[in-house]
């Protein structure tokens, strides 16, 4: 059975802060909210902006990260390395990289252990907008720096999970290239349809490596929206998951509701999700 999750912060109100974002005051709460409407799991987010007071940094902040799991019962299995998406430290010039590239390792090793420590086995690190590789500079020193994070989250037992715009043949040449055995991909339905491609060609290309799934829905060259009102084929996405035999989570990452109607949101989100497992899951 496959587990229906939610990025964080999908049941706090956005208040001007975007469609993602850590929510500091609130976070506690969600896990409580999650369990009432039956969320099985938080993708956390670890961002850039304060994240020196997210409670995945600090001693106190991983023991209430662990006691709010046991009081709920909603787990967290993946961690999003937003922080990626404002610090690719490849596209800072020569003379910032090395500095910015030293940041980004050490972050992450302190990520790692606190993941090890709350029992999330899936730290997703994204490539896309702000940290999409647009060179071939740029994709020899990612790749370089993924092997480094693959071999680091190793001794943790914990996979590496990439999310990229390349098209579906570069995407896994690109996944082979790191030539490590905890690599895997994050398929996400609305990039996919943003980008115009063929969800069962990805998703057939990619195969053994997809891990986990955001579910999103956007208009071809165009934002994000309600699901089923944009680009993406959800039954072509889930057949193909059927035909990958694909078993893992389902992350609810699609348009927000207006602010105060999150709850509400997030239950016609899963009553569509739902439809689509028990038809081809």
């Amino acid at each position: 059975m496959n587990s229906i999750g939610i990025m964080q912060g999908r049941l706090t109100g956005s208040r001007g802060r975007g469609i993602q974002f850590f929510p500091f005051e609130e976070w506690k709460g969600e896990f409580k909210k999650s369990q009432e409407i039956g969320v099985n799991e938080i993708e956390w987010i670890f961002d850039y902006h304060d994240y020196q007071k997210n409670p995945l940094w600090t001693v106190n902040g991983i023991r209430e990260i662990k006691d709010v799991i046991q009081d709920t019962g909603v787990k967290v299995n993946s961690v999003c390395w937003d922080y990626f998406m404002r610090r690719p430290f490849y596209k800072y010039n020569s003379s910032d990289s090395m500095e910015v590239l030293e940041e980004n390792k050490t972050i992450m090793k302190k990520v790692l252990a606190a993941m090890k420590e709350i029992g999330a086995g899936l730290i997703e690190v994204p490539m896309v907008d702000g940290s999409s590789v647009k060179t071939q500079k740029e994709e020899s020193d990612a790749i370089t720096f993924i092997r480094w994070i693959c071999d680091t989250a190793a001794e943790y037992k914990i996979l590496v999970g990439l999310e990229t715009d390349f098209p579906p043949e570069k995407f896994c040449v690109f996944l082979d290239q790191i030539e490590r055995g905890n690599i895997a991909a994050n398929y996400d339905s609305g990039n996919s349809s943003g980008l115009g491609y063929d969800h069962r060609e990805e998703l057939l290309n990619l195969g053994d490596y997809v891990y986990n799934v955001h579910i999103k829905d956007r208009v071809k060259g165009n934002g994000t929206v309600r699901l089923g009102t944009g680009s993406a084929d959800f039954d072509e996405v889930f057949a193909a998951l059927k035909e990958i035999g694909y078993k893992n989570s389902l992350i609810l990452q699609a348009a927000r509701g207006e602010d105060g109607e999150e709850t509400k949101t997030i239950e016609e989100q899963m009553g569509f999700v739902k439809e689509y497992v028990k038809k081809y899951l």
